[in-house]
Order: structure tokens, then sequence, then C-alpha cells
């Protein structure tokens, strides 16, 4: 068993943490940052005391003011979320370089070998929640373990402001006794194929081999036959490559012109053949997303066996896609176009992966 030192390390409530730190006369009151309730916002963040109502991020806002009449809505401020973001990015560098933030609140730090010294990453992960605490005014939570997947649950165990670890010998029977569905990578749906199959906790998916979790579940079968066992060899990496570039949009109305929606497709092309330039990339895939007025969304994709880059290319490819879907026979509320499968231009070798920094 691997003896690396993995901390995860999660802001609490991030966005509403720093509403509420810098204005007091949101403290201890339920805040949610995001869109208005009144039109067709979404909820960003929640605050703890929004969340004891059931409030969540991705829930419409109209619904979360349902749940809660008293709540108060915050529009997002992304640019001191960032700011914030580099301060505690710059906390973990104190200590090691091998950072890969997953996103502005949470981030891997690998402590095996660290800036200093210090040979518990336990200390290591106290000393950070409280550099953040001082310099932020923001608490943090924090797991540590053996391997990313562990170290990931365990910042979930004690939340907030709250630091678990999961030890080598304990791994194996914690994995053990842990239901499925709070596995990091199993989501609803898995969840409920499990269920049918009988697999409920870690010590039932640990009963099966890695060929029949292939059969049922695919390449991924193999990471679940993994983990079960405490196994996960995955780096902590310093620059990750994000799997696509995208935009997408909410409307003020549901719309049910095809028409309508093939125009604002090659504006969302635009935009997203912009940042392939800026990032000198170009696609293999297209993909276009449809949220339907009762909320369900789907996704088509394509990929037409050449790069492309252009705004003309990707909205043609986009509008062929729209043609697999009930747009005009049912009304949308959203729609997004989104490119994966990144390439260099003009590159030699045309299927090199192209490393995007996080931006």
């Amino acid at each position: 068993m691997s003896e690396r030192k993995i901390i995860h390390i999660d802001m609490d409530a991030f966005y509403a943490s720093v509403e509420q730190r810098d204005n007091p006369q949101l403290r201890g009151k339920p805040v949610v940052v995001g869109g208005s309730p009144h039109g067709r916002g979404v909820v960003a963040a929640a605050s703890y005391e929004a969340r004891k109502y059931g409030i969540h991020s991705a829930m419409p806002s109209a619904h979360a003011l349902r749940l809660c009449p008293d709540l108060i809505f915050i529009r997002p401020r992304f640019d001191a979320y960032k700011a914030e973001s580099l301060a505690i990015r710059a906390v973990f560098h104190e200590y090691t370089d091998l950072v890969e933030p997953l996103s502005l609140d949470e981030a891997y730090l690998d402590v095996t070998e660290n800036k200093t010294g210090n040979p518990s990453a336990t200390l290591i992960a106290k000393e950070i929640k409280q550099k953040i605490k001082d310099q932020t005014g923001l608490t943090a939570s924090a797991g540590i373990s053996i391997n990313k997947f562990l170290a990931k649950i365990a910042s979930d165990l004690k939340k907030p402001n709250g630091l678990a670890l999961i030890a080598p010998d304990e791994a194996l029977d914690f994995i053990a006794g842990l239901p499925v569905g709070k596995f990091h990578g199993v989501g609803k749906a898995t969840e409920s194929k499990m269920h049918r199959l009988g697999i409920h906790t870690g010590a039932d998916l640990r009963t099966w081999t890695e060929w029949d979790l292939n059969k049922h579940f695919g390449k991924v079968g193999t990471f679940y036959y993994n983990i079960a066992r405490a196994v996960d060899e995955r780096p902590v990496k310093t620059e990750r490559i994000p799997k696509s570039i995208g935009k997408e949009k909410t409307f003020e109305e549901d719309v049910d012109s095809v028409e309508w929606i093939s125009e604002f497709i090659t504006e969302l092309s635009d935009k997203v053949a912009n940042r392939l330039k800026q990032e000198e990339a170009e696609a293999r895939t297209v993909t276009l997303k449809l949220r339907y007025d009762n909320f369900e969304s789907i996704t088509r994709s394509f990929s037409p066996g050449r790069p492309v880059s252009q705004t003309e290319e990707i909205a043609e490819l986009a509008v062929q896609l729209l043609r697999d879907t009930e747009a005009g026979k049912r009304k949308v509320r959203l729609v997004g176009i989104s490119v994966s499968g990144f390439v260099r231009e003009n590159a030699e070798n045309e299927g090199r992966q192209l490393k995007l920094p996080l931006k």
C-alpha cells in the first residue's frame, strides 16, 4: 500500500462565507449566492444556515426561496472569490509545490516530502487551516490519507471547519463500511445500478472481480475495483488538463423556435471558438446541451474525424446535433455548446493532447 501523504483542502461554503465575512449583517443568516429567484436564477453556493432547509448548489433559486422564505440572495462576486483563492493557494505553496487545484475552493496537496520537513501530514493540515483562518478569516475542512480518493472523502467527514485522518491501517475497514453513494466518482445513476446488483457498501464492492465490474460499468470498473481495496495511485498533478471548453445560457423565457435556437448556437460557438484561439487549440468533439422547460437536460455529441476550431465549423456541427433533439416540439430553457478532445493547432502529431492551463 502506498505511503504517500495526501491532503485534500475544501473551503467551507466558500462563496457564501466570503459574503458573510465581508458583510457582518449576513452572518448567522441563510444566504445564497446566485441568480434571482424571480427569474431563471440558480443557486451557486449556500451558507450552512441555508443548507439546513435542504438548499444546495445548482438548485433553482425560486425553489430555494420556497424552502426558506427568509433566504437572502447575493449576486456572485467572482473577482473577490478568485482573489481569496489565490491567497489560499499561496498558503499551500508554503508547504509543497505539489498542489492540484480542483476549483477555486478545493485542492489536493502531496506533502509526502514537503518544504517544512514536517513528517506529520495531520500537523501540516492543521497549520494550513489556521493560516487560512488568520489570513482570510475563512474556515476550511481538511482530509488526510494515503491517496486522493480517501483524502477527499475524509475532508467531508467533519464539515464545517473539520479535520479528519484516515490512517493506512484504517483504510480497508473504513471503505468496507462506506455506502457506495459516498464514493467520490459514484453518481446517482451508478449508485442505483450498484444497488440493483446488490452492491451497497465498499465490502459488497470488494466481493466483485475486476472482470465483472468492467462488464457492468465499463473501464471505470477497474477504478471501482481498486478503490474498494484502498488503492488509488493517481498522482497530485500541478497542471490540470480541462476536459472541455464550453459556454451555455439560460433564457429569460422558454424558447420553442428552432430557427432562433440555431442562431443562438452560432453566437455561443463564436465564444467557444475565441477561447480555442486563445489556447491555440483545436477540438475533435462538439457537444450540444439542451435543458427543456421541465428541467430535463440532454446532450448530443459528434466527432467529425478532423479537428475543428472555427465558429462556422462548430456551429454547423451543433445545428446538426440540434436536429436530433425535441427542440421545436418542446420548449427549451438552456442551450450550451462545448468542445473536447484537444489537439495543438498545426502540430506535427495531431493526436498529441494539449496541456491547457487552469483558468
